[in-house]
């Protein structure tokens, strides 16, 4: 053992994409999840273990945990598309449920899924990394707590994520990591009140779903190896607790191996912050020379760790297609007034604390969360949506799922995803994201019944498309999966117009000094307009560099 240095941590995805930026229901607590670990095993032959059915977790949620349906299958299809489906597999589902005629079909269809139970029961244990209590706020223990405060890249602390706080992570786990392997024990070796006995044993297939949440590394972080591979290596076996003959292992045993071994996410948002590689993708427009702050650590760490995270751009223009964003998880906060194009398939974005900005994404392979933000508009393909106190903004989006409205959203406006770029197909598929199904126009509310949320869709009438002015190679040359046929009416009657308004032009016969004069007013009224919309501020951004080089390469 003195030869090897074994450190465990807590994963990203399961906080940061698989935990829902809402309180979690009342009922997910140990109490009430130690029940349903007792009777999903005692219920192995009707779907409930090892595998869990759709429906028989549909009637745990709906029937014991007191879930509204729509609640249980978010937080069964998150968590099914967060473990269970890779890019292919994901449109192999997204065919079969465009193809269901009813909603009886599309019953069956989810009646085939199923998901690892342990797994699961983490999942919905770890939900409560975003609960909110009084009694633990006023004693600085919970959010909004300055101990849980996070650094964003200017240095200033951040109450608010706790999805991409690594520290919040790693002291949720150490707070919790006696409940989650107790949730993991089989019925036998818990004593009547349902706690562990002091010669507990974990099984395997325990110690596997624990995998779910930790992971480490024995050579400095170069490798990274599941928590099961570690556990069992043989020169660990004897301080994790492992026994060859009953395989399983001592919970005393491994517990304490976990504690002493455990430490802060080194792939983290606080190590980016801290050690990143710096980027200067921004264009300054006008205005005062605010410098965006940009780092990633993709040189750094292991391909399947990635993340990029941007900051105070103020009236710049960012356009980026790079091998750095491939896969990697964003983060874009307190940007202004800017426009921001990130043309390149990614794993996750967060947009937080923005405003008075365009931001255009590449196919994001699990959640676009947008929070805290003010007059944003926001396009993009996605697996999931959701939004949590925003005011004013406009998400063109195109998502198999239905957006999700959190909390104190006010004057959202959703409408059909209505750009495209040459390789936007082609990074649809290395996401697994089709063009059907599409709820973009189907949003659920999972707020408080006090809490008064607006929205509403956009109108055909005040619908434009909109054009990425970025040249790429590739192949796609349209919106994919096109417009809805009410928005394609809107956009087809608005050409009529302009082909009639050229017609008219033509047929006036006008002389070469009237033709130079009509052209001259055509353009000062065109440039009031680009002033008095805000367009002028867009155009300049998009003049190059002086040495010429193009942004969105590289």
């Amino acid at each position: 053992m003195d030869g090897y240095r074994v450190q465990l941590w807590a994963r990203t995805d399961p906080f940061l994409i698989g935990a829902l930026q809402f309180p979690p229901p009342a009922k997910f607590n140990l109490h009430y999840l130690r029940k349903m670990a007792t009777y999903v095993r005692s219920r192995s032959a009707e779907g409930c273990f090892p595998r869990l059915g759709w429906g028989m977790w549909r009637h745990i949620a709906c029937g014991k945990l007191q879930l509204p349906e729509d609640a249980a299958w978010w937080y069964y299809e998150a968590f099914h598309s967060l473990t269970e489906r890779s890019a292919q597999r994901s449109l192999q589902w997204a065919e079969s449920v465009s193809s269901c005629t009813c909603a009886d079909e599309y019953e069956e269809l989810k009646s085939e899924l199923s998901v690892n139970t342990l797994q699961f029961l983490l999942f919905l244990y770890i939900q409560q990394i975003n609960k909110v209590s009084l009694r633990t706020s006023l004693t600085d223990d919970e959010w909004p707590s300055p101990r849980a405060a996070t650094a964003d890249l200017s240095g200033q602390s951040n109450h608010h994520n706790k999805n991409w706080d690594d520290y919040g992570h790693h002291a949720f786990l150490q707070n919790h990591i006696p409940y989650l392997l107790e949730l993991l024990l089989d019925p036998e070796q818990l004593t009547r009140s349902s706690h562990s006995a002091q010669g507990s044993l974990l099984s395997l297939e325990a110690a596997h779903a624990l995998g779910f949440l930790l992971e480490g590394t024995l050579d400095k972080h170069r490798t990274v190896h599941s928590f099961t591979d570690l556990a069992l290596w043989p020169p660990l076996q004897t301080v994790s607790g492992y026994s060859k003959t009953s395989e399983s292992f001592s919970l005393k045993k491994l517990q304490a191996w976990i504690k002493e071994c455990f430490t802060v996410n080194p792939f983290g948002m606080s190590a980016c912050i801290r050690s990143g590689r710096k980027l200067s993708w921004a264009q300054q427009i006008d205005g005062p020379n605010r410098k965006a702050k940009i780092v990633c650590n993709v040189c750094k760490v292991p391909r399947d760790n990635h993340m990029v995270l941007m900051s105070h751009i103020h009236r710049q223009t960012l356009a980026k297609s790079s091998e750095t964003l491939v896969g990697a998880r964003v983060k874009i906060s307190h940007c202004n007034e800017s426009f921001i194009y990130l043309l390149s398939p990614l794993r996750c974005v967060t947009i937080e604390k923005c405003r008075n900005s365009t931001i255009i994404l590449g196919p994001v392979q699990t959640v676009l969360h947008v929070q805290m933000c003010d007059h944003v508009k926001v396009m993009g393909v996605c697996q999931r949506l959701s939004l949590l106190s925003t005011t004013g903004c406009t998400f063109h989006s195109l998502t198999p799922t239905r957006p999700l409205l959190l909390s104190g959203n006010q004057g959202v406006v959703f409408a059909p995803f209505h750009t495209h770029y040459s390789m936007l197909e082609d990074h649809m598929g290395q996401t697994g994201l089709a063009t059907l199904p599409n709820y973009w126009d189907k949003p659920q509310l999972l707020s408080t019944e006090n809490d008064n949320q607006e929205w509403r869709l956009m109108s055909p009438q005040e619908f434009y498309s909109f054009v990425v002015p970025f040249e790429m190679e590739g192949d796609t040359t349209e919106t994919p999966g096109g417009l809805p046929p009410a928005f394609q009416k809107s956009m087809d009657q608005r050409q009529q117009k302009v082909q009639m308004w050229q017609k008219t032009v033509k047929e006036a016969k006008l002389t070469r000094e009237q033709q130079k004069h009509f052209q001259a007013l055509v353009e000062k009224k065109f440039n009031e307009w680009l002033v008095k919309t805000g367009n002028r501020h867009q155009l300049d951004s998009l003049v190059l560099p002086s040495d010429g080089t193009k942004q969105v390469a590289g």
